[in-house]
């Protein structure tokens, strides 16, 4: 895997997309379309995508006549059972207008913990995408207890991207950047590249969502950012809205330049 500089995104060769739930969910379940025709604008050029789509239990919760996330993890199981069907479903349909075909690939912390289940995770993936599959990737939040949860899927992204050793991982949210501090706060400056191993000292990063259905924030961002560029892969955080521009190497978001010499797996 070389390291990828921010001018070569659209020769990238492998590439992880992640979305949280809060952009492709309730009111802006329309964003699926956009950003599909990004992925397969990519794909069409011959990269292989990923795709790590939180939004299970958010999908599900209609159906299960809930008004905000469950905090027990039985309820949390239920709607994501139900979800799940239907968040491959929506991508599969808009995916169909392109002839790209999605294989579901659902993992826990304690799959890549585990030497076997790291190796047949990766072999299947591999594979997958050796066959122009596009893998969809979620937590399995059916089968996943506390101990074994990733927390939030911005992580998990970080984790198959070092797992598949992608060149590039971008972290998609509803803001287009960085900031020093919340961007609504005064004073808050956008940040437009990240050195290598560079102290992010004094700046502000919350954690809350504020969508009421998603888990991750700006920094559960920059934790998993620091995951996949330690272990050599260039990060992009950027807004749902811009992910054509991103992936076409636009000069938007935030860029974590990937170290010179990888950390390795970043793995307990």
């Amino acid at each position: 895997m070389n390291r990828l500089a921010r001018g070569d995104i659209s020769s990238a060769a492998r590439i992880v997309v992640k979305v949280g739930s809060s952009s492709i969910s309730g009111a802006n379940a329309g964003q699926i379309a956009p950003l599909v025709d990004a992925i397969a604008e990519a794909h069409g050029r011959g990269t292989e995508v990923v795709l790590v789509s939180s939004g299970a239990i958010a999908i599900g919760m209609p159906y299960l006549h809930l008004d905000e996330r469950p905090t027990d993890l039985a309820t949390q199981q239920a709607a994501a059972s139900v979800g799940q069907n239907l968040l491959i479903f929506r991508y599969q349909d808009s995916l169909d207008r392109y002839d790209i075909v999605a294989g579901q690939v659902l993992l826990t912390a304690g799959d890549l913990e585990n030497p076997a289940h790291r190796s047949n995770a990766r072999r299947a993936m591999d594979r997958l995408l050796a066959l122009r599959i596009l893998p969809i990737v979620n937590e399995n939040d059916t089968v996943a207890t506390h101990e074994i949860r990733f927390g939030d899927n911005d992580r998990l992204a970080a984790m198959v991207a070092t797992l598949i050793q992608a060149d590039l991982l971008v972290l998609l949210s509803d803001v287009d950047a960085l900031y020093t501090k919340p961007p609504h706060l005064p004073g808050a400056e956008r940040i437009d590249h990240i050195a290598a191993g560079e102290a992010l000292a004094g700046m502000e990063f919350g954690t809350a969502t504020g969508s009421g259905v998603g888990t991750g924030g700006a920094s559960t961002k920059v934790s998993a950012a620091r995951i996949a560029a330690d272990a050599g892969t260039a990060v992009l955080v950027t807004a749902t809205g811009l992910v054509a521009e991103a992936l076409r190497g636009d000069h938007v978001g935030t860029w974590f330049e990937p170290a010179a010499s990888p950390s390795g797996h970043p793995l307990p």
